[in-house]
């Protein structure tokens, strides 16, 4: 009887310390099916499908990344070729008129990246640092230059394309409106999500922790650090994979593109954006590198540019990532000792607002001055009619460089103060 009582006492303690996390979860899918309702128009729409797919992507490459140490100049080849998987399975499915409907087919792309994974990861995680690294981007380019040659299967410049709508309805979903294609990937990223955080809380997470810290340690304890990386490897293909067959359900294309290195280096800017050493980080950055890849496109032709200048700021200020910044403030946020720091935040940010400014006005001029000649040298900027060939916007632009580092300098210092005064306020380190 007392063995029972342990029992049901010791479930009781388990479901109150899970209690919390399973709520959190619940207030995810939540709000994944509510943002529709607020966020109606076909853009918007469009946009939150493509931050699912990016967080997927980004959380599968920060099981290398973060939880495990690998640094991957490759990683695209693994959401590629889920990509690609998917586009076949779904035109093969068409013709022979399979009874396999398209909420499954996502798993094709998953079993996709992990069999390459495989194969792959035999080879490159025998080593870590920086010859898996080179590895990495040896095999991207190896199957970046296949996607031109092997026509049959990439479909050369023009790529694979498929119709979504066609395969066997379910519940009489034909996946044709964009909220359909929403709510699919919305269901796939958080059960992609859930499993990617269960695997952080097993001993195989703990030990990729201890890789990524002291591989020769690991080795000492009796573990094997290749296989380790492996493992974990081939996981992280298998979500690559999944995201890459959802990218290709949602646009119903799949080209070279997919398996390119800029598509590799997009997924590293946005989980070293939002912060390798937090869950919550890749989230953040595929969030933010979403949004701005969509907003941005549409409003400079340069736009990339600008995710490299955001990209040497994080390395430079703030190598936590998002996430790191936000984690920052737990310990103040708990003593409710944050009401210090507001006012020296609104000055920082405005601070370095204008010096955003004036490197935004400097890049535009520039490019406009060099690239666009043959269009004059009226250019509009924020707004307002300007002249490249005149003094005077260049002027304006370094006197805002110029100005708002002074001021951000001034802010910065206040800022510091401000910080180590609530910190020490709490007994936390400065």
């Amino acid at each position: 009887m007392n063995e029972v009582a342990e029992r049901g006492l010791a479930a009781l303690t388990s479901w109150r310390g899970a209690r919390p996390r399973f709520l959190l979860w619940l207030a995810a899918a939540l709000l994944f099916a509510g943002l529709p309702l607020v966020f109606r128009s076909g853009s918007a729409l469009t946009m939150m499908s493509l931050m699912g797919i990016m967080i997927i992507f980004a959380l599968s490459y920060n099981m290398l990344l973060g939880q495990t140490g690998l640094l991957s100049f490759g990683h695209a080849v693994y959401y590629g070729l889920g990509a690609f998987f998917v586009v076949h399975a779904m035109n093969a499915i068409v013709r022979a008129k399979y009874p396999i409907p398209l909420p499954l087919v996502p798993f094709v792309g998953g079993i996709a990246g992990l069999a390459f994974a495989i194969v792959f990861g035999s080879v490159s995680t025998r080593r870590g640092g920086t010859a898996f690294a080179m590895i990495s981007l040896g095999l991207a380019e190896l199957v970046a230059s296949s996607s031109l040659i092997v026509r049959d299967f990439f479909g050369g410049e023009e790529g694979i394309t498929t119709n979504r709508t066609r395969l066997p309805r379910i519940f009489d979903l034909t996946f044709g409106p964009q909220i359909q294609v929403y709510y699919l990937i919305a269901a796939w990223c958080i059960l992609a999500m859930a499993a990617m955080y269960a695997l952080t809380r097993t001993p195989f997470g703990r030990m990729c922790n201890a890789v990524r810290e002291n591989p020769e340690r690991v080795e000492f304890i009796g573990y094997s650090p290749a296989m380790v990386r492996f493992v974990a490897f081939c996981l992280s293909g298998f979500f690559a994979g999944l995201a890459g067959g959802l990218a290709a359900i949602n646009f119903e294309i799949v080209n070279a593109s997919y398996v390119g290195l800029q598509q590799s280096g997009v997924v590293l800017l946005a989980t070293y954006i939002g912060g390798i050493r937090y869950f919550i980080g890749p989230v953040l950055g595929a969030l933010l590198v979403t949004f701005l890849q969509l907003m941005l496109s549409d409003v400079t032709e340069v736009w990339q540019l600008y995710f490299g200048i955001m990209f040497i700021a994080v390395v430079m200020f703030a190598p936590g990532g998002l996430a790191g910044l936000l984690m920052m403030h737990a310990p103040l946020l708990r003593a409710r000792a944050l009401g210090r720091l507001p006012v020296p935040y609104v000055l920082l940010l405005a601070a370095a607002s204008v010096v955003a400014t004036g490197v935004i006005a400097c890049i535009e001029l520039t490019y406009h001055l060099l690239a666009k000649t043959a269009d004059g040298t009226a250019m509009r900027l924020f707004g307002i009619s300007l002249d490249v060939a005149s003094a005077s916007p260049w002027l304006v632009a370094a006197m805002l460089v110029a100005g708002g580092g002074l001021l951000a300098r001034a802010a910065w210092a206040i800022t510091v103060r401000a910080w180590n005064d609530a910190a020490l306020s709490v007994g936390a380190p400065p």
